[in-house]
């Protein structure tokens, strides 16, 4: 389709006939100047990004943050426990905040008190433990807990504080409350000395962005409307944190007893604070028994003798506050206002990307009608009171066929779109919206699947969704990126053209300098003594493409061989199918650096971790962050070469020169340092300012090489092996999760296919070599059928015998073309079809009784000797291979 025109619903729906149709004036902007200067002049960071988790966290502006840095540098503030000038600036500036955090949702000191929290979470966890829960006796059933089962995890938590109390839990559908009859006000009163409930409900969905109606606070505290038929006062809790970030909120009106909230959903920053908004009149019931620093008016260290403060908020504020943190609320007060002139134009905007969004997505149609998405909603878009800037969906094929979304949010991170998955920690949501039964959930937590991880189906059915959320800064063009996304993945296939690189400050568009972003580096053809295309023959670039060697013969010259000549590669590759030799090494592969590019061998050592010295490095940021081609490309075209003999790894990058790093640890001089692989802490050492200085250089921001120890043991997570009593844990290097990948050539060779529907200039989209290449394997075999790799259970390559682990689930690393660093998503998403949905290539191996008290090799043209998973039979090993590939 790509080139031709596109079919009715396939095309981004115009923003101007959108406003046009729209049956309410919507606005878009703050008015006072361009939404576009704004982004470019506070949110500079965000050129070339897509940001739409703004329900996850919002951004902080650039002047926030200078603002509150200016703020502590000519300030000294000090404990507000003290009596000293510092402290009681500190004291005096937190009580300006509280009263600020007040006025901002329309209230008072006299009406409400903010209690500083360090999030949402322990709000709700505050309110739990302090409520004046009664428990269920002879006089009566004693208290009720009810909450709507669209409520976040924190709020479903509070259930374990009450049910240690012997108190009624009753989740409540919203089915249930929008449905339940409205009583009269006079009989709806109960008389005094009946037991206190607590109804729980979020203001906002943080699953769908539905907004439930606050009038419903009115109504439940006054007994018009019962979540449950219990006699008792009921006493209402909002659940604010969803809502408050777009959406104004007027206490004055709606005056829940409770209200939690974080501020990062609000600001940005800070982060790790939050608060408890509670009605005056309510907090008088709250019983407290831990007491901590800062909360006595006096007590005895010797007897059971305390007295609490009389202010609530020093009451419940359990030691030292996150002082400097309240502080910066000021300035982030102060920066919204000042940007968009407050919540009112946030709501109306948000509203407007949210409803134009929600109205394109809904039009996208395949060319036999199907829809191209299932949009999760209570509500049309209809108006801000009652859907917030919130689309959770999932993407059909055009069989009607879910797309996992963890297959999306790899799309989507290729084009530097930052999604939400899951369910967002709103399981009853997403139950109800999905259509999960307990059952369901209970058979997929056996299956492996748990909160938050990326098992997105598990037997055809969908254990989450996507979720896109709008924020104060966010932009049409980010909505329309995220459209054009949607359209090019499932309606305009690209047919193999790399992704279009944008310009800075447009949506797509990678962030730093765009020309060292852009640039793509020539390569030189294997053995040929010249530069292809344009490079000039003096212009010092090097072979980008793996070159094959020999183990024992690693020296630089070898780089310089000229004329044609058939490689090992090609030569093992003529075995005729069928012959029992048939599976046959063709190539081997390791990777010294972690994310980093091929070095190429034709016979290699063993070590007890895998291939010795594959993945023994990797790149880290200056937080000490392991970097991946996902979120840096570039590192593709940083070449290592391991020479045995000189002890040393060399390694090349264009128009870099030449750095050499050795391969062991210098104990005198080396600084340790940990870093995280796979959520793996593992003991690394730095390897050096220099080489710090050549990869800073290159990518234009301050990295490190770090080794993994020698002394330092990092051991699978799982056990294998058939004999429960014998299972051992492999031994690993800074690999993901095995020592050894191993991808079969036939099913490289059907993929190819799959791909090559399309050519251009007579010439292959993806030669054989560049798909070998983007899946980054060790061991290459040329099999017989395609994907038969998946049946064995073990393999023996001479004397050699690995287990089978299972597939490798591929991530966004395989659209990188790992000559040119260039993302191209043909390829993840042709093995999604081809694989139905499960993005497979490649199995795990380990070794399996490896004795390295003499030296074992690996090496090209070694028979590979598979044993099927069904029907295990052990292959007669012929004496030539062992001699080949086990040498003493």
């Amino acid at each position: 389709m790509a080139g031709g025109a596109a079919h009715p619903g396939a095309e981004l729906l115009a923003f101007e006939r959108f406003l046009d149709s729209s049956l309410q004036p919507l606005v878009y902007g703050y008015g006072r100047g361009s939404l576009r200067e704004l982004r470019a002049r506070e949110f500079g960071r965000l050129a070339g990004t897509v940001y739409l988790d703004h329900a996850g966290t919002t951004l902080f502006p650039q002047s926030q943050i200078t603002s509150f840095m200016k703020d502590l540098m000519e300030n000294v503030y000090g404990n507000p426990h003290s009596q000293n000038i510092s402290s009681k600036l500190t004291h005096d500036t937190v009580e300006q905040v509280r009263f600020r955090i007040l006025a901002h949702f329309r209230t008072s000191p006299e009406d409400y008190t903010v209690i500083f929290t360090s999030g949402s979470t322990a709000a709700l966890k505050l309110v739990a433990e302090a409520f004046p829960w009664v428990s269920p006796g002879p006089e009566g059933s004693g208290s009720c807990f009810c909450y709507l089962t669209d409520s976040h995890t924190s709020v479903v938590g509070m259930r374990k504080v009450t049910a240690a109390r012997d108190v009624t839990c009753i989740p409540v559908r919203p089915e249930d409350m929008w449905s339940a009859e409205r009583q009269d006000a006079a009989a709806a009163r109960d008389p005094a000395g009946q037991p206190p409930h607590l109804f729980c409900y979020p203001a906002q969905s943080n699953f769908s962005g539905t907004r439930y109606p606050l009038s419903w606070i009115g109504e439940v505290q006054s007994g018009r409307r019962r979540p449950a038929s219990r006699p008792g006062q009921w006493f209402v809790l909002l659940d604010a944190a969803a809502f408050v970030g777009t959406s104004p909120l007027d206490l004055s009106v709606h005056q829940a007893d409770f209200v939690p909230l974080s501020f990062y959903k609000i600001f940005g920053f800070p982060t790790g604070l939050g608060a408890l908004l509670v009605k005056n009149r309510s907090a008088a019931l709250l019983r407290k028994t831990y007491f901590g620093g800062g909360t006595a008016a006096a007590y005895l260290a010797g007897d059971d003798f305390y007295v609490p403060r009389e202010s609530v908020a020093e009451r419940f504020e359990d030691g030292t506050i996150s002082f400097l943190d309240v502080i910066a609320l000021k300035h982030g007060f102060d920066a919204l206002e000042r940007l968009t002139g407050g919540m009112e134009s946030i709501r109306q905007h948000t509203f407007t990307l949210a409803q134009y969004t929600y109205a394109a997505l809904s039009s996208l149609r395949y060319p036999n009608g199907a829809p191209v998405v299932q949009i999760y909603s209570d509500s049309e878009f209809s108006s801000p009171e009652v859907q917030g800037p919130v689309i959770s969906f999932n993407v059909l094929d055009d069989h009607g066929n879910i797309v996992g979304y963890s297959q999306v949010d790899k799309m989507a991170s290729l084009h530097n779109i930052h999604v939400r998955t899951g369910c967002f920690c709103n399981t009853g949501a997403c139950q109800r919206h999905l259509g999960i039964s307990d059952e369901m959930v209970k058979k997929h937590l056996q299956a492996g699947h748990v909160c938050g991880d990326d098992v997105d189906l598990i037997d055809g059915q969908t254990t989450g969704c996507v979720r896109i959320s709008f924020g104060y800064m966010s932009t049409l063009e980010d909505a329309q990126a995220f459209l054009r996304f949607i359209i090019a993945t499932r309606l305009h296939p690209s047919h193999g053209q790399p992704l279009p690189l944008a310009t800075p400050g447009e949506a797509g568009a990678p962030p730093g300098d765009s020309e060292a972003q852009n640039a793509v580096p020539a390569t030189w053809v294997r053995g040929s003594p010249s530069p292809q295309e344009d490079a000039s023959p003096h212009s010092g670039v090097w072979n980008n493409s793996p070159t094959a060697f020999n183990a024992e013969d690693l020296c630089p010259p070898l780089l310089e061989a000229t004329g044609p000549q058939q490689t090992t590669l090609e030569k093992a590759a003529d075995v005729p199918d069928g012959d029992l030799r048939s599976h046959v090494v063709t190539n081997l592969y390791l990777y010294p650096i972690k994310s980093c590019a091929a070095f190429e061998v034709t016979r290699w050592p063993l070590g007890s971790q895998g291939l010795l010295y594959d993945r023994s490095w990797m790149v880290v940021n200056h937080n000490g962050i392991c970097l991946s081609q996902k979120q840096e490309p570039r590192l593709c075209l940083i070449q290592p070469f391991i020479d045995l003999q000189r002890r040393i790894m060399v390694i090349k990058a264009q128009g870099m020169e030449p750095i050499e790093v050795p391969l062991e640890e210098n104990s005198e001089q080396v600084r340790i340092c940990q870093s995280k692989v796979c959520a793996d802490r593992v003991n690394t050492y730095d390897c050096g300012e220099k080489i710090s200085n050549w990869l800073s250089k290159f990518f234009g921001r301050p990295y490190h090489l770090i080794k993994q120890s020698s002394d330092f043991q990092r051991n699978a997570k799982k056990k294998y092996g058939k004999d429960q009593s014998a299972r051992t844990t492999a031994a690993l290097s800074l690999v993901n999760e095995a020592q050894y990948l191993l991808i079969n050539r036939s099913s490289i060779l059907e993929l190819q296919q799959q791909l090559s529907t399309s050519r251009e200039n007579g010439k292959e989209l993806f030669p054989m070599n560049n798909l070998i290449s983007r899946f980054r394997a060790n061991i290459i075999t040329n099999g017989t059928r395609a994907f038969e790799e998946e049946k064995w259970d073990e393999i023996s390559v001479g004397s050699l015998r690995f287990q089978v682990l299972g597939p490798c689930h591929r991530c966004q690393m395989i659209c990188i073309d790992q000559q040119t660093g260039q993302r191209n998503q043909d390829v993840f998403q042709k093995l999604s079809e081809r694989r139905e949905r499960k993005v497979e290539f490649g199995v795990y191996l380990m070794h399996t009784s490896l004795d390295l008290s003499s030296p074992c090799y690996l090496s090209v043209g070694s028979q590979v000797l598979p044993l099927l998973k069904e029907n295990i039979e052990h292959h007669d090993i012929p004496a030539t291979e062992k001699s080949q590939d086990a040498i003493s």
